[in-house]
């Protein structure tokens, strides 16, 4: 999928400015799908162009003017069009992961440092998924929300992101498991040789 369907589908909220979106590509969207805040202007000039999207600058006292962006017709049916696509299969591109494959040449503490930073960050995720959530609800229960709100697109996806990164705090917490566990070992097997020598 192209960076094109995510910006045409963070617009169906409504008009936005650049810097509006990337502050929404990076709470919101950012559970599903990533970018740099210059790969997202980038895409909305070029979606500007070929119809998909229309901007109109804002005047503005002491600051820079803005454009704010808006789906066009062609736009929304781009989006429909793209919707009733099947989405090609999900493709898991990690790094961390990479390095867990490999970290049995690697210093077992380097490894279970990366792993304690990468609880943290999940951490704080988590914490502005919920933030966001809280917003969202404003006060109703899930349910009441999944019944009565307008859209409910952003809160599935949000629903996702949640369950994603609460899956990658079990994974882990376990691995940090599995890292004392050897150490004890390694230490245990390292004190019986040295009391034997």
């Amino acid at each position: 999928m192209s960076l094109k369907y995510a910006v045409l589908a963070a617009l169906l909220n409504g008009e936005a400015s650049g810097y509006d979106l990337a502050k929404v590509f990076d709470v919101a969207v950012a559970n599903f799908w990533s970018s740099t805040p210059q790969q997202l202007y980038r895409e909305l000039d070029r979606l500007a162009t070929d119809g998909l999207i229309e901007a109109r600058v804002v005047q503005q006292e002491r600051r820079p003017n803005k454009r704010m962006f808006s789906l066009t017709p062609t736009g929304r049916d781009a989006l429909h069009t793209f919707t009733l696509t099947p989405p090609r299969p999900t493709t898991i591109r990690d790094e961390l992961m990479v390095k867990i494959q490999a970290m049995d040449e690697a210093d077992p503490d380097a490894v279970r440092v990366l792993i304690e930073e990468c609880l943290e960050r999940i951490s704080d995720k988590l914490a502005r998924y919920e933030r966001l959530r809280d917003r969202m609800l404003d006060g109703r229960t899930e349910d009441e929300y999944l019944i009565e709100a307008e859209q409910v697109g952003p809160y599935l996806t949000l629903m996702r992101g949640r369950a994603f990164e609460e899956e990658n705090v079990r994974w882990c917490e376990r691995t940090l498991e599995v890292l004392a566990a050897r150490a004890a070992r390694r230490g245990a097997a390292h004190g019986s040789a040295a009391q034997g020598g």
